[in-house]
């Protein structure tokens, strides 16, 4: 007998274990509720077929339709507890100085992200202290035909509000697969959200300032201190091209979900601009500059925020002005119903449902395939409630035998680009990951 189709007696719980796959490579600071720090030992261990299979007696029947390089998505994993405030106590710390946070997939099913849910980015330390009755933003800048200041109430009653769902996704999701590795937080699937903003149109701010013909990008600053705590050096200064800048759906928002934005968040004020990466979504927002130029803050140099203007050898060296700032994010999709690590009845409908987003376009197709991309069948897709909103798709999956499966999602954007099925081209920094996110089934 094969070694790999003998029978080993293993609980429902080993199975569980094997297969979930919701945490993070190597070590993780923690931030506890009496805001102690300590460094807790997090282990993923990469479980191969063969080996899953000795250890479940079950049958891998796909096993050689893995794409070369591939690995199973079976995966054993400890967990450790971490609270962040205002944050639920399942996201998964990835640094606490400063403080970084992704949301396991299956913490996002909600249509709306809730606040305490959505994960946490942050390039330095926030405000120690927030005085929002005298919280004041500032607008001006070379391309500004006047300054203006407005504390958050004048914001408030000057100008109409607006509320959309819009998807925020840091840049670097998806960093943990990448090969050679990229430093930085080890991002899995879960830098991304998309909760209800309310606030007022940044064009509508800008347009009440002035802006001159020769006006090229905005920029922002936050109240959120470097990480050195040295006060000259600013945590993070990114922006958009001013044509951006003027889209509708931006926002200067004050609330998430008809609340006031969690502290962690940008409380209480910050910039909402969908599609592009997270980090042009300024918060504890207390100025905009209106450049004549490309915006020269903190963190739009390269390596910063940039990928090699031509595709380049994985591991390569590449020089700065070889590098280009990232704009629209991919096309992409998240499984978030059931989570991965799942003992299905053969006999069953297996129900799986998530989101899928499109940088600036929308999202065309989703398609879902349980057979390791070798057949592919189409889900049902909801519209955006507005643009830069994720879309909702569910399907359902009748497996053929027992055995370990796994799910993969592929979405396809209005101009035809669809997800790869495994890692895009390299990068230093390890941006722009939008492979097919996969989920885990044992069907029994």
């Amino acid at each position: 007998m094969n070694p790999t189709q003998r029978k080993v007696a293993v609980s429902p719980a080993q199975v569980q274990s094997a297969l979930s796959n919701d945490s993070n490579i190597g070590t993780s600071p923690i931030v506890s509720s009496s805001h102690e720090r300590r460094v807790l030992s997090r282990r993923r261990f990469l479980l191969g077929l063969g080996t899953f299979g000795a250890l479940t007696g079950a049958q891998t029947l796909l096993a050689p339709l893995l794409p070369s390089g591939m690995i199973s998505s079976a995966l054993a994993q400890t967990n450790s507890p971490a609270t962040i405030i205002g944050k639920s106590a399942g996201l998964v710390v990835l640094n606490d100085r400063p403080i970084n946070a992704e949301t396991p997939a299956h913490m996002l099913d909600d249509n709306i992200t809730k606040a305490e849910n959505m994960f946490v980015r942050n390039n330095g330390i926030p405000p120690a202290s927030i005085d929002v009755a005298n919280w004041v933003l500032t607008i001006e800048g070379e391309s500004a035909k006047e300054s203006k200041q407005y504390t958050l109430a004048e914001l408030k009653q000057k100008f109409t509000h607006h509320s959309y769902q819009i998807t925020l996704e840091c840049g670097g999701n998806g960093r943990a697969e990448f090969s050679p590795g990229a430093k930085g937080n080890q991002w899995t699937t879960g830098a991304v959200a998309c909760p209800k903003w309310t606030g007022v149109r940044l064009a509508d701010v800008l347009k009440d300032v002035g802006i001159k013909d020769d006006a090229v990008y905005i920029g922002y600053y936050g109240k959120d201190t470097h990480i050195s705590g040295d006060p000259t050096k600013d945590a993070i200064s990114r922006g958009v091209p001013i044509s951006k800048a003027l889209e509708d759906e931006n926002l200067i928002a004050w609330a998430m979900n008809d609340a006031d934005i969690p502290i962690m968040n940008g409380h209480p004020l910050r910039l909402v601009i969908g599609g592009w990466p997270a980090s042009t979504s300024g918060k504890w927002l207390e100025r905009i500059v209106i450049r004549d130029r490309v915006h020269d803050g903190a963190k739009m140099a390269a390596p910063a925020y940039r990928v090699p203007c031509e595709p380049v050898a994985p591991g390569i060296e590449v020089a700065a002005e070889d590098m280009c700032i990232i704009h629209a994010m991919p096309i992409k999709s998240l499984i978030t119903y059931p989570k991965s690590g799942e003992i299905h009845e053969k006999e069953n409908q297996f129900v799986v449902r998530g989101h899928a987003w499109a940088g600036d376009k929308v999202v065309s197709d989703v398609h879902i395939s349980a057979d390791f991309g070798q057949t592919w069948q189409s889900a049902s897709l909801e519209k955006p409630v507005n643009r830069n909103a994720w879309q909702h798709w569910h399907s359902q999956i009748q497996f053929p035998n027992k055995g370990y499966f796994e799910v993969w999602a592929k979405a396809t954007d209005s101009d035809g680009v669809s997800q790869p099925m495994i890692l895009p081209g390299w990068n230093p920094k390890g941006y722009l990951n939008n492979a097919c996110h996969r989920l885990a089934v044992q069907v029994v």
